[in-house]
């Protein structure tokens, strides 16, 4: 069973629009946020002081569908921040994000490596269009200065999520099902395998719920072309062709040669059938005729039948 963890989170204005910042319990580290807007707040606060790494995020100007996003290191952040703000290549920039220690003793050497370790770990994740122009090399630390950073990283990767950054999110991929003796042990039912399918465009698809992220395994089919009304997910469609995602086997349906994970059920849908859809009610549970919303609205019934019971 995954264990719980305490992130704390501090409202430093009182509005959950301004500047934010996170603390996880027993660790060194220290995250902020403010929009951009609030730059000039955000740089006098003590933290922007220190030595740290920051990153910089929004949304594509050109109307991409993935968001962008700059990571940097610096002796003073507030100064580093001041002048990218003069910047015009940044005109994506919405969010601020500053990470430092609140024990004030990272380095410059350890915030190198953490920049490097972070535009490594966010081109792999791919959940971002990184404006970085170049990948630094890691630098080298001594051996326990490293694990402390690969420490601070992992904690970076539960707080950044939590405030909207999800630049270092691993790839999400569907576990094997488990074995029939593994669940009769476990006593709670498999997570269900989703199917969708076209007998006109002759496709079949297949989907996973996996960490609240609805994904589409590797080896399911998608339409070939965009049949339906330009809008977003066409733009998404494009962008998991340009990515290898979604590839070409012949003149019939794409394949997507690897797990893709996607928001929710209709994004994964209108990909797969080139048109807008109501992934609710497309995907079905495999075998049955039971709908995504029928399945989950029974989990809910159930929930409810049970603690109405307990009552």
């Amino acid at each position: 069973m995954t264990k719980g963890r305490s992130l704390r989170l501090f409202l430093a204005d009182g509005s959950p629009g301004g500047i934010i910042t996170a603390e996880i319990m027993n660790w060194t580290g220290h995250v902020m946020t403010a929009p951009r807007s609030r730059l000039a707040d955000l740089i006098q606060r003590p933290e922007a002081g220190r030595t740290g790494v920051y990153i910089l995020s929004g949304s594509d100007p050109e109307g991409g569908y993935r968001p962008m996003a700059y990571i940097g290191e610096t002796d003073s952040v507030g100064k580093r921040l001041t002048e990218h703000n003069k910047d015009e290549t940044k005109e994506f920039w919405e969010q601020t994000c500053i990470v430092t220690s609140k024990d004030q003793n990272l380095t410059k050497a350890h915030v190198r490596y953490l920049e490097s370790r972070l535009i490594a770990i966010a081109q792999q994740a791919g959940r971002v269009t990184l404006k970085n122009r170049t990948a630094p090399d890691v630098p080298q630390l001594p051996e326990a200065d490293q694990s402390d950073m690969e420490f601070f990283i992992e904690q970076l990767r539960v707080a950044l999520p939590v405030l909207g950054l999800d630049l270092l999110k691993a790839a999400t991929t569907a576990r094997p099902l488990p074995s029939p003796a593994a669940q009769a042990g476990a006593g709670t039912p498999p997570p269900p395998t989703f199917e969708l399918s076209s007998k006109k465009h002759d496709l079949r698809a297949e989907a996973r719920e996996v960490e609240g992220e609805f994904v589409v395994l590797a080896g399911s089919q998608a339409q070939a072309s965009w049949i339906g009304v330009a809008n977003g997910y066409e733009a998404l469609r494009q962008r998991l062709i340009d990515e290898g995602v979604l590839r070409a086997t012949g003149s019939g349906p794409l394949t997507f040669a690897r797990d893709y994970a996607f928001s929710r059920p209709s994004a994964a849908a209108a990909v797969v059938l080139g048109r807008s859809s109501n992934g609710r009610i497309e995907w079905v549970v495999s075998g049955t005729r039971k709908t995504y919303a029928d399945w989950q609205d029974a989990q809910l019934d159930a929930i409810t039948t049970a603690q109405g019971d307990d009552a």
